[in-house]
């Protein structure tokens, strides 16, 4: 079990230990869940990092990695949506890509084939704004009206974002096929 391996499966124990926190502070702004979420998305920056940069990337570092990144994210979800703080609407897109993606990932990881493409500024972009809404609404600040349009925001962005990888996928398949 090598680092990048390491903190993938730390953030995967941070999931249950997120819920406690949001679920155990009674006060509206959730900030002990908020700096876990936070902690959760620094580890996942710094496995990646390392893992690109130590040469240690393996396979199920990347069957783990986006499948560690979508359960904290469904759980999140769920959590604000059990406390009405987004709508069923909002929360569905949002876990439907998710779910859809980890879904997908696991077929073509028993395909043993990738099915994302190395992450590029469109999916970086998309999950700073996914952090930003969620800090937002944990935090209950500064505003819901605020919040709740960059919630919106985000899911068009997610949207956009994995239609691209879609597109990206499919031009990688063809030009595999012409090699």
């Amino acid at each position: 079990m090598n680092l990048p391996n390491t903190l993938t499966l730390f953030r995967l124990v941070l999931i249950p230990v997120y819920l406690e926190a949001f679920y155990g502070t009674a006060s509206p702004h959730k900030v002990l869940a908020l700096l876990i979420v936070l902690v959760a998305g620094a580890t996942d920056v710094a496995d990646g990092y390392i893992a690109r940069h130590r040469h240690a990337q393996t396979p199920v570092g990347q069957l783990l990695d986006p499948l560690a990144d979508k359960l904290m994210m469904v759980a999140v979800l769920f959590s604000l949506l059990e406390a009405s703080r987004v709508s069923w609407l909002a929360a569905g897109l949002l876990v439907f890509r998710d779910v859809a993606m980890i879904l997908g990932a696991t077929f073509f990881y028993f395909q043993g084939k990738r099915a994302v493409p190395k992450a590029n500024r469109w999916g970086k972009t998309t999950t700073v704004f996914y952090y930003l809404s969620i800090c937002s609404i944990i935090l209950a600040w500064p505003d819901q009206s605020f919040s709740i349009s960059l919630l919106w925001f985000t899911v068009v962005l997610s949207y956009v974002t994995t239609l691209l990888y879609v597109v990206r996928m499919k031009l990688m398949d063809i030009k595999h096929r012409l090699l």
